[in-house]
C-alpha cells in the first residue's frame, strides 16, 4: 500500500534513521542536493574519487545508506568513477537510484546512461519524459537538459520503461508516475515554479534516495516526489519571486511533518 498514511510513516522513520546518502551528481547542483538531503533529516556525502568512494561506501553499507548518481555534468573521468563506485556499491548490496538527466540530448549522455543501466543493478530511475522515452527508443525531444517532450499517456509509458529497463521507473512532470513495470502510481503534488529553479529534479532524485533507505522503491520513489512536491506548493504560498521560492524549498522540506503529509500529499494509485 502506498498513500499518505504510508508516506507519513516512512518520513517518520526517515527522521528518526538519519540515514546517509552518498552522492555522485553534477557541479550545477551539488550544493543543493547536499541541503535537500539535510533538510529532510538525512545525511550527504559528496565525493566521486575512487579512493575514496571505496571506503566511503563501506561505511555507507554499514548505516544503510544508498548510492545516487546523476549524469547532469559528465566527463570520462566522472563516467569511470560512476562505474567504479556502482559496481561497489552491488558488491555490498548498497541500492541505487540514477539521474539519467540530460538523456535524449547528447550520444554521449544516452548511452552512458543505457551502459549504467545495463552493467548495474539500479533500484530506481527517475527523470523527466524525455529523458525516459530517449532511454527506450521512444521519440521525445530535448531542450539542454530540460523536457519538452509530451507528457500525455504516462502510465503507459512509466510501465513500459520499467519493463524494459527492468527496474522502477519515475516519470516527473506536471503529474508524475511510477512504475514497477505492473502497479503505477501517481503523484499531484508540485506548481509549474518548480521547473524555473535549476537542479529541482536532481533534489527530487536525492529525496528518492533518503527514503529508498525506509521503503521498497517504488513506494521510495513516490515519497521523493510527494515530498519535493509538497515543498514546491508550500514554497509558493510565501514566495516573493524565484530567489526566496529557491529558498522556500528547503525549508519547507524541514518543516515537513507528519499533519502535513496527511492534509496535503496527493498519492494514488494510477
Amino acid at each position: 500500500m502506498i498513500n499518505n498514511k504510508t508516506f507519513a510513516q516512512a518520513f517518520r522513520n526517515l527522521r528518526a534513521k538519519s540515514p546517509l546518502i552518498h552522492n555522485i551528481t553534477n557541479y550545477v547542483s551539488v550544493n543543493d542536493v547536499a541541503n535537500i538531503i539535510l533538510a529532510v533529516g538525512a545525511s550527504p556525502v559528496m565525493s566521486h574519487a575512487p579512493e575514496d568512494t571505496q571506503d566511503l561506501l563501506q561505511v555507507v553499507k554499514a548505516v544503510g545508506g544508498v548510492l545516487v548518481l546523476n549524469i547532469g555534468t559528465l566527463d570520462q573521468q566522472q563516467v569511470d568513477n560512476m562505474f567504479f563506485a556502482g559496481k561497489k556499491a552491488n558488491e555490498l548490496g548498497v541500492p541505487i537510484v540514477l539521474d539519467p538527466v540530460g538523456a535524449g540530448a547528447t550520444r554521449f549522455r544516452t548511452q552512458t546512461a543505457l551502459k549504467l543501466l545495463s552493467t548495474l543493478k539500479v533500484k530506481v530511475v527517475r527523470g523527466n519524459m524525455s529523458e525516459i522515452k530517449a532511454l527506450i527508443g521512444l521519440t521525445g525531444q530535448t531542450k539542454g537538459v530540460d523536457s519538452v517532450a509530451d507528457e500525455s499517456d504516462g502510465k503507459t509509458i512509466v510501465r513500459e520503461a520499467a519493463k524494459v529497463l527492468g527496474t522502477n521507473v519515475a516519470v516527473t512532470g506536471a503529474t508524475d508516475y511510477i512504475s514497477d513495470g505492473e502497479q503505477v502510481v501517481m503523484v499531484n503534488n508540485g506548481v509549474k515554479y518548480l521547473s524555473k529553479v535549476t537542479g529541482t529534479g536532481c533534489m527530487a532524485t536525492a529525496l528518492i534516495g533518503a527514503f529508498l533507505t525506509v521503503a521498497d522503491p517504488l513506494a521510495a520513489a513516490a515519497y521523493g516526489i510527494a515530498a519535493m512536491g509538497l515543498a514546491g506548493e508550500l514554497a509558493a504560498e510565501t514566495s516573493a519571486g524565484l530567489g526566496t521560492f529557491r529558498i522556500g524549498i528547503f525549508n519547507n522540506v524541514e518543516k515537513l511533518n507528519a499533519d502535513i503529509i496527511l492534509k496535503k500529499g496527493k498519492i494514488s494509485n494510477a
